[in-house]
């Protein structure tokens, strides 16, 4: 669980902010609407700007007349990476990373594949915050679990009576 979860003034857990939408996605409140639909035009818009410079940087190579098969070889290792952090993306919105791979081995990846990041980023905000799933299903899990412990405390400890019914004073 994430450390921001858990409240510390006793109050139970408080869920997590997500970007660009901070706790709007508890209650769907607080212009989560318009908010979702700006985060799908803004990384759909951002994705073909990005393709566009792409396109500059290909008729560079095309000017430069460095040769069929480095154009090929950039065409297809910006189609790649951009397919991996796509599917890494859409990955870490439904999930946690586990074990050694977390997200800096996979920044230069997905700086490079950034299109296919802006593209998650686009498809997902079409049905959802970009993580939202995840951080409900945190923030339930989170919120049982604090009910689960508060129901089990039953006053003051000490003024429990010990086990078999009979009284420590005498």
């Amino acid at each position: 669980m994430s450390e921001q979860i858990q409240n510390t003034d006793g109050g139970g857990p408080q869920p997590e902010p997500i970007r660009f939408f901070g706790t709007t996605w508890v209650g769907h409140d607080g212009g989560y609407g318009p908010r979702r639909a700006a985060v799908a035009a803004g990384s759909l818009v951002a994705a073909l700007a990005g393709c566009l410079v792409l396109r500059f940087a290909y008729q560079g190579l095309a000017i430069a007349d460095i040769g069929g098969f480095v154009n090929v070889l950039v065409v297809v290792m910006f189609a790649i990476c951009s397919a991996v952090a796509f599917r890494k993306t859409w990955e870490g919105f439904s999930r946690r990373p586990t074990g050694s791979v977390g997200e800096d081995p996979l920044r230069s990846l997905k700086a490079i594949g950034f299109v296919g990041v802006l593209l998650a980023y686009f498809f997902r905000s079409l049905a959802e915050a970009p993580g939202e799933k995840l951080h409900r299903e945190e923030y339930e899990t989170a919120r049982s679990q604090y009910e689960k412990r508060r129901g089990a405390r039953a006053g003051n400890p000490s003024a429990r009576r010990p086990k078999g019914g009979k009284s420590r004073r005498k």
